[in-house]
């Protein structure tokens, strides 16, 4: 008797024991499942170990191998972990990430293509293309690109075309060098002194919508849109298809920005998860934590992120 397709999968999968590492035949049959059974990559933004790395009190070797003593798949770096941008500093990281059996994910930068001075726009686009440079010398597969910020007195439509100017600008460099931009739908960057300008989803996604057909992915925040009091699903449900980084981020309460450890605040994750699962998501997620809580802090996310992509 013929075996049919699901019963002929299921026999295939109940005589492996072990996913096999890098095996295509296996995904291919995860995949005819429904995608539900494909492996979380699971990274971590620190956000709560900022100052200590920018002060120098701790060093991004620290962050490695604490991200490594976590479990984590992967780790997350912001630009600003890397002032001078040295060979020999790059060569000892790139070292201790193979050292410590984890993967680089993602470089979190904060381009500024809003900024209403065209020099200094144009210094944006140079140092933006400098930091994918960086990406690559380092192997990270993402960067995180930013719009720019609200500077007062810009105009919406001239500033949306410095924006689209600028990512095209970048993403020529990053596609030359094996690098995916990620846009995220941030709020107020580390070195910041004003919100986002695409901070409003109508704005991020008449920017996007210029990228239709190029290979410029999106940086999924789960928290940051409740920030203006906007609807983070509704956003997610016209961006899905595009998502290759979620970071999983949390907040007190809707319309302020109290970061908080991530499950315990307003951020709409577990429904975020489910959409994204039933869209065949295989991408990264990052947790973001800056709930400056310690250790315990780090663990209780990670732990959070896993069990609530699981039960999604």
């Amino acid at each position: 008797m013929a075996v049919g397709r699901d019963s002929y999968l299921d026999s295939i999968l109940s005589g492996l024991e072990t996913r096999p590492t890098g095996n295509p035949i296996f995904e291919i049959v995860l995949k005819f499942q429904g995608g539900t059974k494909f492996p979380m990559k699971l990274s971590c933004l620190p956000v709560s170990l900022y100052e200590d790395i920018f002060s120098g009190k701790k060093s991004v070797l620290d962050w490695v191998r604490f991200a490594a003593e976590l479990g984590l798949d992967g780790v997350d770096f912001s630009v600003k972990f890397f002032p001078n941008h040295q060979t020999g500093e790059i060569d000892t990281l790139r070292k201790e990430i193979q050292r410590a059996e984890i993967e680089p994910c993602t470089l979190a930068c904060y381009s500024d293509f809003t900024h209403p001075d065209a020099r200094q726009r144009a210094r944006e686009i140079e140092q933006m293309k400098a930091e994918v440079r960086l990406a690559a010398d380092l192997g990270i597969p993402f960067v995180r690109i930013t719009a720019g910020q609200n500077h007062p007195g810009i105009q919406q439509e001239q500033a949306v075309y410095w924006v689209v100017e600028g990512f095209r600008e970048v993403l020529n460099e990053a596609n030359q060098l094996g690098v995916t931009l990620v846009y995220e739908n941030h709020t107020k960057g580390a070195p910041w002194q004003y919100w986002d300008f695409s901070q409003p989803t109508e704005i991020f996604l008449k920017i996007l919508g210029y990228f239709t057909d190029t290979p410029l992915r999106v940086c999924f925040d789960t928290a940051n849109p409740l920030v203006i009091d906007e609807d983070a699903i509704a956003l997610l449900e016209n961006v899905k298809e595009k998502v290759a980084v979620v970071h999983a981020f949390d907040i007190r309460t809707p319309g302020s920005f109290e970061p908080v450890l991530v499950g315990t605040g307003a951020a709409p994750i577990k429904q975020a998860f489910s959409v994204l699962k039933n869209s065949g998501f295989d991408g990264w997620l990052s947790v973001e934590e800056a709930s400056r809580t310690g250790r315990e802090g780090f663990e209780s996310a990670i732990t959070f992120v896993r069990r609530a992509w699981e039960s999604a």
